[in-house]
C-alpha cells in the first residue's frame, strides 16, 4: 500500500511539513486547504516541491457542504468545484475529498445528492480527476459510510467514489462486515486515526483528540485487515487532529506516522494471512531487565556507590578496559559507568547523573534490529575494546540506549567484558530482580513514546491512569511483556509543575524517573535495609489511619506497615507493599516491592502519597542549600 499523511497532522510551515513527511519515509502527502492557503507560492509550486522530494499528491481536501443546496447556492459551489480541479491539477492530484454536507441549507432528497454527484463526476472527468466521497460522523444527513456507498453506487459514475475513515466509521461503531460488501474499486483513498474512547460528541471528539494507529483503543487494525481481506490496494493515509501533535516538531510527528503505518500495514496483512510490502520481522520477545546502566561524573560516582551499598548491592566486577563497575544482588544488575569519553559520559554532559541504556533479555538479536530498522528506529554501536563482546543497541525516545542481548549471550558478557570481585562481607537486602521501570516525560511525549514500545516489542497497554500530583496532573501509561518480565511506567506531566515535570527539566528530556526493585518478603528488607543505612522516603502517619480504615486492616499489621514506612494497596487479586528510597540528587529514585497473591498494578492509589513525600524531601534539601 502506498502511504500519506495529510499537512493537517503536523505543525510548522507547509515546506517544513512537506520536507518532514519526505525525511520519514512517506510515499504520498494530502494537502490540506488551509496548507495551500497559507503558502507564499502557487498550487504549480508545492507540486513541484512534492515532486522534487520523492513524493506524490494523494489527494487535495476538504471539499465542504456540496451536495443538496438549493438553486441559488447550487451553481455557486459548482463553481468552487471547477477551481478545486484546476488546483488539483496544478498540485498533480487526481483526487478531491468530498465530506458529507453540515449546512442547514442542505436537502436529504437522495435524488437531489445522487444528481449533484453525477454532475460533480461529470466534471472532474472533464478536467481527468476524480472526486471521493466521505461521510463524516457528524454528517447532516449522510453519517455513515454505508450510505455513502450507497449513494456512490447509485451515482455509477468512473469519477465518483467512495473514501473511508478509521475514525468516522469506528467511533460510530459501524459492523465491520459492511466493509466487505464495498467494491473495493471504488475506495478511492483510506484514511487512517486511531483516538481514545471517549463519551463525547463527534466533532470535538474527531478534531481534539485523535491519534496514530497503535496509540489509542479503536480497533483500527481490524479496519484495516477488513479492506485487506476483500482487495483492497490503495493508499493508506494519516489524517490525525490533535492538540498535542500540533505542538511537537513535525519531523517528530512524522517519524512516529510512517512507524504507525508500517506496523499496522504489516499486522493487518498477516491477519488477513497476505505478505505486505513492509514484512517486518514479529515483534520482539523481551524477558526481562539484565542491567539498568548510570552515566555519572566523578564527584557522585561515591555517593551512588554508597546508596547501592546501602540498597543491599555490592561491586562484583570492575570493566577489563574503562571506568565501568558492575554491581550485584539476586538477579538484579547496575552499572555505573563514569568512563569519560564515550556514549555514557556524552548522555552525562547533556543530562547530568541519570539512567543512561538499559540492556533487555530477548530471543533474536539480528531478527529485533532489522524490526527497528524496518521502523524507523535508530540502532547504536558504540566503541569496542580488544576482546570484548559486541552488544546490539537501539535508542529509545530521548535518544537513551536499549542494549540487545540473548539468553545465551549474558554469561559471556559478564565474563567477557569484567574482571569479578570477591565480596566476602557483603549483606544483601534480598532483593530479586527488577519489577519495572518507570521514565519521566513530558504529556505531549507520551504517545511518542507509547508507539516506540509497542511497535517494537511484544508488549500489552493497560489503561492509562490518572495520577494527581501536588501540583498537576500525571498520566501513567503501563506496558507489560506477556509474562510480566518487562513492565513499564509511561508518566507524562500534564503540568510544568509536578514531580514528574521537574525531573523531566532537570533531565533536560525524557528519562529514567525510578527503578523499582522486587522482593519476596518486604519486612524482612526494610530490616535489612534500615542495617545497611538506606535514607528511606518518610510516610505521614495520617496515611496509616486512612488506608487501616479503608482496608479494613489489622492494627497490628498496620504498625508494622507505618515502623516501615511501607504504602500499601490490594486490587481484589492480591496486595502491593512499597518501600522508596529518597531521590538521587534530586533525580531519580529506587522503590521496592512485595506483589502478593494475583496483584498485577502498580500501586497507582499512593502515588499522590509518594510524589508529595518526594516532592517535600526535594523542597527541603533545596531549602537547605
Amino acid at each position: 500500500m502506498l502511504t500519506s499523511i495529510a499537512t493537517v497532522s503536523l505543525s510548522g510551515t507547509l515546506e517544513e511539513k512537506l520536507q518532514a513527511v519526505a525525511r520519514a519515509g512517506f510515499d504520498g502527502v494530502e494537502i490540506f486547504e488551509n496548507d495551500l492557503l497559507a503558502f507564499p507560492g502557487s498550487a504549480a509550486d508545492v507540486g513541484q516541491i512534492i515532486r522534487d522530494l520523492g513524493m506524490k499528491c494523494t489527494l487535495f481536501q476538504p471539499f465542504r457542504d456540496f451536495e443538496g443546496l438549493p438553486p441559488d447556492l447550487r451553481s455557486r459551489i459548482f463553481d468552487r468545484a471547477e477551481k478545486k480541479f484546476e488546483i488539483m491539477q496544478q498540485l498533480g492530484t487526481d483526487l478531491l475529498l468530498v465530506c458529507s454536507s453540515v449546512s442547514l441549507a442542505a436537502s436529504s432528497d437522495r435524488e437531489r445528492i445522487v444528481e449533484d454527484f453525477r454532475e460533480l463526476g461529470e466534471r472532474a472527468a472533464g478536467h481527468e480527476v476524480r472526486v471521493g466521497y466521505e461521510a463524516l460522523a457528524w454528517g447532516r444527513h449522510v453519517w455513515d459510510h454505508r450510505q455513502a456507498w450507497d449513494i456512490v453506487k447509485a451515482v455509477d459514475h468512473p469519477a465518483v467514489g467512495l473514501i473511508l475513515d478509521s475514525f468516522h466509521s469506528l467511533v460510530r461503531r459501524i459492523p465491520m462486515a459492511s466493509i466487505r460488501e464495498i467494491d473495493p474499486m471504488k475506495i478511492f483513498i483510506v484514511q487512517v486515526a486511531d483516538a481514545p474512547w471517549l463519551n463525547m460528541e463527534y466533532l470535538p471528539w474527531s478534531r481534539h483528540f485523535r491519534n496514530l494507529p497503535g496509540q489509542g483503543e479503536i480497533p483500527v487494525k481490524d479496519f484495516v485487515t477488513t479492506l485487506v481481506e476483500i482487495g483492497y490496494r490503495g493508499p493508506l493515509s494519516l489524517e490525525i487532529f490533535n492538540d498535542y501533535f500540533r505542538s511537537l516538531p513535525a519531523w517528530m510527528v512524522a517519524l512516529d506516522g510512517i512507524r504507525s503505518l508500517r506496523l499496522t500495514i504489516d499486522e493487518a496483512s498477516r491477519a488477513a494471512g497476505e505478505v505486505s510490502d513492509v514484512a517486518l520481522p514479529p515483534r520482539v520477545q523481551c524477558h526481562g531487565v539484565v542491567f539498568v546502566e548510570f552515566a555519572l561524573g566523578d564527584n557522585e560516582a561515591k555517593p551512588f556507590a554508597d546508596m547501592l551499598s546501602a540498597l543491599g548491592f555490592a561491586c562484583t566486577g570492575r570493566h577489563r578496559s574503562k571506568a565501568v563497575e558492575r554491581w550485584q544482588q539476586g538477579g538484579i544488575n547496575i552499572v555505573l559507568n563514569t568512563e569519560p569519553d564515550g556514549f555514557a559520559h556524552s548522555h552525562y554532559l547533556v543530562h547530568g547523573p541519570s539512567a543512561c541504556a538499559i540492556a533487555l533479555r530477548i530471543e533474536d538479536v539480528d531478527a529485533a534490529v532489522a524490526r527497528a530498522e524496518a521502523l524507523s528506529i535508530n540502532s547504536f554501536e558504540g566503541r569496542i575494546g580488544r576482546g570484548e563482546m559486541p552488544v546490539r543497541a537501539i535508542r529509545d525516545v530521548s535518544g537513551s540506549l536499549i542494549y540487545l542481548v540473548e539468553e545465551d549471550q549474558v554469561a559471556e558478557m559478564w565474563f567477557r567484558d569484567f574482571e569479578p570481585i570477591s565480596a566476602p562481607d557483603h549483606r544483601d537486602a534480598g532483593l530479586i530482580e527488577v519489577d519495572h521501570l518507570a521514565y519521566a516525560m513530558r504529556d505531549q511525549e507520551l504517545l511518542s513514546w507509547l508507539l516506540h514500545s509497542f511497535a517494537f516489542f511484544d508488549v500489552e497497554k493497560k489503561a492509562v491512569v490518572e495520577i494527581f500530583d501536588p501540583l498537576g496532573l500525571v498520566h501513567s501509561q503501563p506496558i507489560e511483556s506477556p509474562d510480566r518480565r518487562l513492565r513499564v511506567l509511561l508518566n507524562g506531566s500534564v503540568s510544568d509543575n509536578t514531580l514528574t515535570s521537574r525531573l523531566h527539566r532537570r533531565y533536560w528530556g525524557a528519562g529514567l524517573q525510578y527503578v523499582s526493585l522486587r522482593t519476596s518478603d518486604i519486612f524482612d528488607t526494610a530490616e535489612r535495609l534500615e542495617g545497611l543505612g538506606l535514607e528511606r522516603l518518610k510516610i505521614p502517619s495520617n496515611y496509616y489511619d486512612d488506608i487501616e480504615t479503608r482496608f479494613g486492616l489489622a492494627p497490628e499489621f498496620v504498625s508494622r506497615l507505618a515502623r516501615w514506612d511501607i504504602l500499601y494497596d490490594q486490587d481484589g487479586e492480591g496486595e502491593y507493599l512499597q518501600i522508596n528510597s529518597r531521590a538521587f540528587e534530586k533525580r531519580f529514585f529506587f522503590e521496592i516491592v512485595e506483589r502478593r497473591g494475583g496483584y498485577d498494578q502498580y500501586g497507582a492509589a499512593n502515588e499522590v502519597i509518594k510524589l508529595t513525600t518526594q516532592s517535600r524531601f526535594k523542597n527541603d534539601q533545596e531549602n537547605a542549600l
